[in-house]
């Protein structure tokens, strides 16, 4: 068989159809291409950039669409400064927003406090070990402390206290972008403002009886914080201390009269528990 068409027309054959395919594709994406507005980068300019999928969606160009279509709220970017936030708003003609910075805490004080179900022995992390019966501890909302927060955190701002067991947050590198608020398999991490003096360090809504039985440090919902905030900013809520830091004066009498001690000051001052 002749040269040419052992290996030379099958070559020109497999080019030729590879340059009208090209064409044609070319064509096609000229044709059916959708204009990209503007406003998006713009948009996107004024986002982090970190890509640290805390709002939920791939990075900040998938959020910047979002943000343009109406599927997404500026609120759901958590290291988004204000005055981007309302950089952002102004692009898409809304009303500018009046917010403040807020910074993660994890909202559990157990730990090493907090009885054991089990001496977890296995792989992995917070998640793996919640599939084993909810975790081995006693306190269904205890923290783990299995790090899945820790390697979900892209800002460093996340550690496991090795003396305590629970999981905490340094306030100075938290971008707040929620990403290890996602990532908690017990949904206990939260936001507070920056500028805020205290936070409750327990999650268990159970009665203070039943609290008291697994773990040496949960709210027992005595009510004497209540009682002695001149604001009424902290109350009993479903058995759990919960502050209004709208009406928080600041003045930590939550944080002394506790007994249990489970309401903390923040920036932290002081260890988690007592060795």
């Amino acid at each position: 068989m002749p040269i040419f068409l052992t290996y030379i027309m099958p070559v020109l054959l497999i080019g030729g159809i590879g340059g009208v395919v090209a064409v044609l594709l070319a064509f096609l994406g000229e044709k059916m291409a959708v204009d990209r507005d503007a406003r998006i980068d713009d948009i996107e300019r004024f986002l982090p950039g970190a890509n640290c999928g805390g709002c939920g969606r791939a990075g900040c160009s998938a959020m910047a669409e979002a943000l343009f279509s109406g599927e997404a709220s500026v609120t759901e970017c958590g290291p988004l400064s204000p005055e981007n936030k309302n950089n952002i708003l102004r692009i898409l003609e809304l009303p500018l927003a009046d917010s403040q910075r807020t910074v993660a805490v994890v909202h559990c004080i157990g730990g090493r406090a907090c009885k054991d179900k089990f001496d977890y022995q296995g792989y992995g992390d917070c998640k793996s070990a919640e599939l084993l019966a909810g975790g081995n501890k006693q306190c269904s909302l205890g923290c783990i402390g299995l790090s899945a927060c820790v390697d979900e955190c892209k800002y460093n701002a996340i550690t496991v206290d090795k003396r305590t067991g629970v999981a905490r947050v340094s306030y100075e590198y938290c971008a707040s972008c929620g990403a290890c608020v996602a990532e908690c398999p017990k949904k206990i991490i939260g936001r507070i403002p920056v500028d805020a003096v205290v936070y409750v360090a327990c999650s268990n809504t159970k009665t203070g009886k039943e609290v008291a039985s697994v773990c040496k440090k949960g709210c027992i919902a005595c009510g004497r914080c209540e009682k002695n905030c001149p604001t009424g900013a902290i109350a009993l809520n479903n058995n759990l201390a919960a502050i209004d830091y709208g009406r928080c004066i600041k003045c930590g009498n939550c944080a002394d009269v506790c007994p249990r001690k489970c309401i903390l000051p923040f920036p932290y001052e002081k260890p988690f528990i007592e060795t």
